[in-house]
């Protein structure tokens, strides 16, 4: 995965759309469902819960398989970049303590791994106003900056590829 640049405006307009459209759309969806399986399937105790439960579910799939697909509309672009950004942090995340240890004894792939952490998390958080965390991702770049230097070794983001994970 490549970092891009996102337009921050843009990104948020885009991202109240999709979460305001999901919102709609998983209340009528569920409503209507779970309705019409009631009005084929009455109970005569009175008790829906199992048509409204299955409403909710068959909704909720139908939503998730709809965000799939549209996931590479054009519209959609700056929210699934974000998406797959959070997706590719929390591998490497799963992967920190591992990652930081190899790092501190040279390890280029470790050092490419958590540098692209640090430079996602850092757009990430800057696309979410969540600046409070800043200074913390400060202090680990410092020290990846100092291993880089201690080991003689260039980080270049653009060499990043989710692959050399496995290897940890």
């Amino acid at each position: 995965m490549k970092l891009q640049k996102i337009d921050k405006q843009l990104y948020r307009s885009r991202l109240n759309v999709v979460i305001v459209s999901c919102i709609a759309v998983f209340a009528v969806s569920s409503l209507a469902i779970s309705q019409a399986l009631i009005y084929v399937f009455p109970s005569e105790s009175g008790s829906h819960f199992h048509w409204n439960l299955l409403g909710v579910v068959v909704s909720a799939i139908g939503l998730v398989a709809t965000l799939v697909k549209l996931k590479t509309h054009p519209k959609m672009r700056e929210v699934s970049y974000v998406w797959d950004l959070k997706q590719a942090l929390n591998l490497i995340y799963r992967k920190n303590r591992v990652l930081k240890a190899a790092a501190k004894a040279g390890n280029a792939d470790a050092m490419l791994a958590l540098q692209f952490s640090y430079e996602g998390s850092r757009q990430l958080w800057q696309l979410d106003d969540n600046t409070l965390t800043l200074n913390s991702l400060e202090s680990a770049q410092r020290e990846l900056d100092d291993w880089a230097q201690e080991h003689g070794i260039i980080i270049d983001i653009s060499g990043f590829r989710s692959e050399i994970l496995k290897s940890f």
